[in-house]
């Protein structure tokens, strides 16, 4: 069977995703992924989602490194791998300077070396019970679990988009988190991945790659594309980051329109200039059928686990959501 995975980045109460998750294990998804964002806290709904399933893995997608203390991250990533009987996949983040600052009063600086600390202090602490750490960006005098946890070692996925945060992963990630991916993403993230593992003496070929990628799926495929146009403009506009990662993905012309009109406040300007062309090449959108063949080329095309990620708000989400679940079941 084909390895699909389904991720929920809001628009859904707690109760929704948990029954969501319990269909898709059901239909034979290998793993559910909860984002952080401004859609619950993610280590309480994969709690919920632990007690309603039995096989499906269950990992963040991700937790920013910023927002939450090292520590805090190692005894909720703990908490839902005892839960869940060791199914925890702890996928960790920069998040964006646009978010950390404005949203949540925390200072933005050196994000890999935050990354790189949080991840040392996670597996130490869960390893070994305690842990003092003076690194870059974190120093912690001294933290003691006052619990044994499930696992010490449960595996660490990271979230990345360009060459410095690759490598990192290949260094010291058990995974890659890719976004809106094209079919060329895969290789390119696993010469850089293979280029840190390298370093630090790795087999990058034990480093799973994943990506999370919108899915608008309809009986229709202009009914799908359309519905995808507003959260890529909206991705494309907010997120510099995810601005230039489109840009660098082949569409500069419609990225720079897209940063143009949303930087004026015209947010329909702004899905006016997302092509056809590039939703197509950045997720999955289409009918049923055309969701399966286009998932079945991005494992052609190298990557390890796709992430279905639909995106729906509003009192029909749940029903939405369901849809695009049963549409690209493996």
């Amino acid at each position: 069977m084909s390895k699909i995975g389904i991720a929920f980045s809001g628009g859904l109460t707690a109760s929704e995703i948990a029954d969501c998750a319990a269909r898709a294990e059901s239909l034979g998804y290998e793993s559910v992924w909860v984002a952080e964002g401004h859609g619950g806290d993610q280590f309480a709904i994969l709690a919920a989602c632990a007690l309603r399933t039995r096989r499906i893995r269950l990992g963040t997608a991700i937790s920013s490194v910023f927002v939450r203390t090292a520590p805090t991250i190692a005894m909720s990533a703990a908490t839902v791998d005892e839960l869940s009987g060791g199914r925890f996949v702890l996928g960790l983040g920069s998040s964006h300077r646009v978010q950390v600052g404005p949203e949540h009063g925390v200072e933005y600086a050196k994000p890999i070396d935050r990354v790189r600390d949080t991840v040392a202090i996670v597996r130490a602490l869960l390893r070994e019970g305690e842990v003092r750490h003076a690194g870059e960006t974190v120093r912690i005098e001294g933290f003691k679990l006052w619990f044994r946890p499930f696992r010490g070692e449960p595996p660490i996925y990271l979230s990345a988009l360009f060459p410095k945060m690759l490598e990192l992963c290949g260094e010291i990630a058990d995974g890659v988190i890719l976004t809106r991916s094209t079919l060329a993403s895969a290789a390119a993230a696993r010469a850089r991945v293979a280029a840190g593992a390298a370093r630090a003496g790795r087999d990058a070929a034990a480093i799973e790659v994943t990506s999370l990628l919108p899915a608008s799926v309809a009986p229709d495929r202009d009914a799908a594309i359309a519905a995808a146009r507003p959260g890529l403009a909206f991705y494309a506009g907010f997120f510099p980051r995810y601005n230039r990662l489109l840009a660098e993905s082949g569409f500069p012309g419609e990225a720079a329109a897209i940063a143009s009109a949303w930087a004026a406040g015209d947010a329909a300007g702004a899905a006016r200039a997302v092509s056809d062309e590039m939703i197509a090449a950045t997720g999955i959108a289409g009918t049923p059928d055309e969701c399966r063949e286009r998932l079945e080329a991005y494992r052609g095309a190298g990557l390890d686990l796709p992430i279905i990620s639909p995106f729906s708000r509003g009192p029909d989400a749940k029903e939405r959501f369901l849809a695009a679940i049963e549409a690209c079941a493996p």
